[in-house]
């Protein structure tokens, strides 16, 4: 059982790789019931003895072999795609509600106002747009005038930063790619430490730079914790 247990593992993270980040997301119905499929027959075979360990591989690795072939065809082909992953649904459309689409995706008023709500909605009034994804998720696209104002509304910076936040420091030690991509050096990280009184490196646990150049500091010390350097 160890023997069978450990090679399932092996081929199921093998699969799952080759699968891609497409299939672990679960985008579609279709990929939500390949990828519970794949990992019921890696749990048949690992855990059943009376499973024949060797047709049992045979039929992960053909489902997932299948799963590709499905993915590929549906990539080349926008007519298969379609009977593959499915396609959007308009449930709301310019503040309407469309009674024949929530027919078509079995979808009770109940439903469509419980999705709504945890899109912050509450009033279909507010809704321009409601389009149910191939996933089964709601995208809702307000009215302009329940929309929320954006910097460009009221006139803020929107300036387009040079990165992300990113992490320098993990658990004391630099992280050195990072610091490559942002063209920082050790001595220049250390004198924005050394600006928070921090001088021994294995004091951060956690430290990561800010778009506008500031420093989020997390040390190992609670009561000596850091927020951002304003100074830069």
């Amino acid at each position: 059982m160890l023997f069978r247990t450990t090679i399932s593992f092996v081929v199921l993270l093998i699969l799952a790789r080759l699968l891609g980040k497409k299939q672990l997301s679960q985008l579609t119905f279709f990929h939500y019931i390949t990828g519970i499929t794949i990992g019921s027959t890696a749990a048949e075979i690992a855990a059943q003895k009376e499973t024949s360990f060797p047709d049992g591989l045979v039929s992960l690795v053909w489902w997932s072999v299948l799963t590709l072939l499905a993915s590929y065809i549906a990539m080349k082909s926008p007519k298969w795609r379609n009977i593959i992953d499915g396609s959007p649904t308009v449930i709301i459309k310019n503040g309407e509600i469309s009674v024949q689409a929530l027919k078509s995706v079995k979808l009770h008023m109940s439903d469509l106002m419980m999705m709504l709500r945890e899109q912050s909605v509450y009033s279909i009034q507010d809704v321009h747009y409601a389009i149910l994804e191939t996933n089964g998720q709601l995208s809702v696209l307000k009215k302009p005038a329940e929309q929320s104002a954006t910097k460009q509304d009221v006139n803020a910076d929107v300036s387009i930063p040079e990165h992300i936040p990113t992490e320098v420091v993990v658990d004391g030690k630099i992280v050195w790619n990072t610091m490559e991509e942002l063209n920082l050096t050790e001595e220049s990280l250390r004198k924005k430490l050394k600006k928070k009184n921090i001088t021994d490196l294995n004091e951060v646990f956690y430290a990561q730079l800010q778009p506008n150049g500031s420093l989020y500091i997390c040390t190992r010390k609670p009561d000596k914790a850091q927020k951002n350097d304003k100074t830069g």
